[in-house]
């Protein structure tokens, strides 16, 4: 479905209520069309597997553009512990049903494209994995989860703010964080500062 569309996914992780994708989709607008074919295709499928009838998700899928610079690999690493997080494993690379073990050099998943951040990580694949396994293993701390959360479920560009401009006016829609309050100024950041590629969740947080 992802090749129909010429969408690259980066990161992935499948958990048993909900899917994170770490993906860059080639132009807008595609990545809502392959998602929507996702559902045509997949829930019939599930539902005659299973024998069960009706809607599958719980509602739309939430994505946000992240900015590649500073961001996606913070995003990518997200991803990846989120079942660590869940307390279903102790290791990103044990669980079965994401990317980690792909990342960490453990395993070739035909599913994935390196992304060229993560290509910079090191000069060869080995040097890359381990630097990796050095970043995934710090963790994250609940700064970093939170500001994911928030763009996320708010569906906002992830990144510094002139990312966030540069989003606003090539999609000339809002890409900072809503605060509580009054609105801000015309101009004026509404949270402080923290190639693109898109987070998306099916259901996640």
């Amino acid at each position: 479905m992802l090749a129909e569309h010429d969408i690259a996914l980066h990161a992935y992780v499948l958990m048993t209520n909900h899917v994170h994708l770490l993906l860059t989709p080639p132009a807008t607008g595609r990545l809502s069309a392959a998602m929507c074919q996702l559902g045509r295709r997949y829930v019939p499928a599930f539902n005659r597997k299973y024998g069960r009838t009706g809607t599958l998700w719980e509602g739309r899928f939430k994505s946000c553009l992240v900015d590649s610079a500073r961001y996606l690999l913070m995003v990518h690493r997200y991803i990846e512990l989120n079942p660590v997080r869940a307390g279903m494993v102790g290791a990103a690379e044990g669980y079965r049903w994401s990317s980690a073990r792909s990342s960490l050099g453990l395993v070739e998943d035909p599913l994935v494209t390196v992304h060229p951040t993560y290509s910079g990580l090191g000069a060869d694949a080995a040097q890359r994995a381990r630097a990796y396994c050095e970043w995934l293993g710090q963790g994250m701390d609940e700064t970093d989860l939170t500001v994911i959360r928030s763009h996320a479920r708010q569906e906002r560009a992830l990144g510094d703010p002139w990312f966030q401009m540069m989003v606003e006016r090539t999609l000339n829609r809002p890409a900072r964080l809503r605060v509580p309050g009054r609105p801000a100024k015309r101009g004026q950041s509404q949270f402080p500062p923290d190639s693109r590629a898109r987070r998306t969740d099916s259901n996640g947080n």
